[in-house]
Parts: C-alpha cells; sequence; structure tokens
C-alpha cells in the first residue's frame, strides 16, 4: 500500500498560527474552569482530536479524555489509545455499543446493513455511535470537539462554543483552524497520530465505511462514499437521539 508522511504532505506553517493555538488554549481553560471535573473531551482519536488531547494533556487540564468503540474500528485506531495513555500517562474513557442491540440489529439485517439503505447506515451510525454517546455526555455539562469549519460545507459555521440540543456547552476550539494547521502543531509537537493518515485516510470512521481518498478528493470523500449528499452520522448535526428509530 502506497504511504507517505502526512506531516510531511499536510503541515504548513500559516499566518497567526500561533494566535489561533493560543484561542485555542484559552478556549479549553476557561471552559475546564466554568466546568470544573464535568466536562469531557469526545474524540475520534482523528488527527484534530489529537491536536485537542495533547493541548489537554499538556497543560494538565482536567478534562476528562473519551472515545467510541463501536466495534467496528481499524486496528490501527484502536492502538492510537494505546499510544496516547503511554505518551501522556492519561486514560481515554472508552463507550461501547450496546452488545444485545447490536447481535440483534446485525441478525435482522446482517453485518453489512450499512451499504443497504441510507436509513440503515444511519441506524447503524445511531446504535454504534450516537447512544453510546449519550451516555458518555450523562451528567457532563460540556463537551469538547475537534470540528472545524473546513471540514465540510455542512460545518462551516461551526462556532467556538455552542449549545447542543441537551442544554451541554459545546466547545469547539480549533473551529477556526486549516487542515494545514493541524499537521503543523502535530509535526511541531510531535503528537502522536493514526498511522491510516500515513495512508491517504484523512477522515477515519469505522472500517467498512471509510477508504483512502485520491488526489484532489474532498477530504471527506472517504466516509460512506457510496452514498450521495450529506455525510455525517448523527453526533453534531442532528439530535442525540436521531436515528435511533430506525436501530429499534
Amino acid at each position: 500500500m502506497d504511504t507517505a508522511k502526512a506531516t510531511v504532505l499536510y503541515a504548513r506553517a500559516t499566518p497567526a498560527f500561533d494566535d489561533r493555538v493560543e484561542r485555542a488554549l484559552g478556549l479549553l481553560i476557561e471552559a475546564a474552569e466554568k466546568h470544573a471535573e464535568r466536562i469531557v473531551q469526545a474524540s475520534s482519536l482523528g488527527a484534530e482530536d489529537q491536536v485537542v488531547t495533547d493541548l489537554i494533556a499538556r497543560y494538565r487540564l482536567p478534562i476528562t479524555v473519551a472515545t467510541l468503540d463501536t466495534g467496528k474500528l481499524h486496528g490501527e485506531t484502536l492502538a492510537l489509545i494505546g499510544a496516547v495513555r503511554e505518551r501522556y500517562a492519561i486514560a481515554i474513557e472508552r463507550y461501547r455499543p450496546v452488545q444485545e442491540a447490536v447481535v440483534t440489529f446485525v441478525g435482522r439485517h446482517g453485518e453489512d446493513a450499512m451499504r443497504q439503505s441510507v436509513d440503515l447506515r444511519k441506524a447503524c451510525c445511531a446504535l454504534r455511535k450516537v447512544e453510546p454517546l449519550g451516555r458518555m455526555l450523562a451528567g457532563r455539562e460540556a463537551w469538547v470537539t475537534g470540528l472545524r469549519r473546513q471540514q465540510s460545507s455542512e460545518r462551516s459555521d461551526v462556532e467556538f462554543q455552542e449549545t447542543d440540543d441537551a442544554g451541554r456547552a459545546k466547545i469547539n476550539p480549533l473551529a477556526d483552524w486549516s487542515w494545514a494547521d493541524v499537521w503543523h502543531y502535530i509535526k511541531t509537537y510531535d503528537v502522536p497520530y493514526n498511522a491510516l493518515h500515513d495512508r491517504f485516510y484523512p477522515s477515519i470512521g469505522c472500517a467498512p465505511c471509510t477508504r483512502a481518498v485520491a488526489v484532489g478528493e474532498d477530504i471527506r470523500a472517504g466516509r460512506w462514499w457510496w452514498e450521495q449528499g450529506v455525510k455525517e452520522c448523527g453526533l453534531h448535526v442532528e439530535p442525540l437521539r436521531a436515528g435511533m428509530e430506525h436501530a429499534s
């Protein structure tokens, strides 16, 4: 398989980069102070989230780091959990789907249900991502994401601070960062990242739903590539309960 270091391909120093880092750090510090131990980073273990985790760990901020272990992640993604623990000496909370619900869903629709229809794909995402995220956020006042405006047209209006459908604060400290900014930070601070990024996977989700992208393709072209239109799993563009009716 062709590989190329993502830090070589993408990292570029851009004007006002240091200012963006300071703003991101300031947002995290403010959120940690305001929500004192009731705030979590919902990490996808992608490049952006690795930057956020590095800031949290580097400055010893009291923000829990957690991820969704969907049961369909690449081995490279799972390996990154251990790399983060070793590098920063922090634990990453893992939230998995309800096993009985997964067995029922797969028994009814098959392992490749996500390929059969958009509704079933969203139902799979709801089962493996949205419901576990609800448990991750239960009892918390705020959560932190790696969302950026440049990621897709659906995310072009992402604000630094928002309120989700449950009234929790949602902090997006990298909202104004470019792809080059993300990788310049990773290169500068030697942040551990998913090995798939070196194999032309800029956006990484579950293994059956992610492929490498070709030169010139959109950054999210490798996600659910057989679909047309909006390509989101429901974590950020719909209420957290959306899609569960299809899984039941």
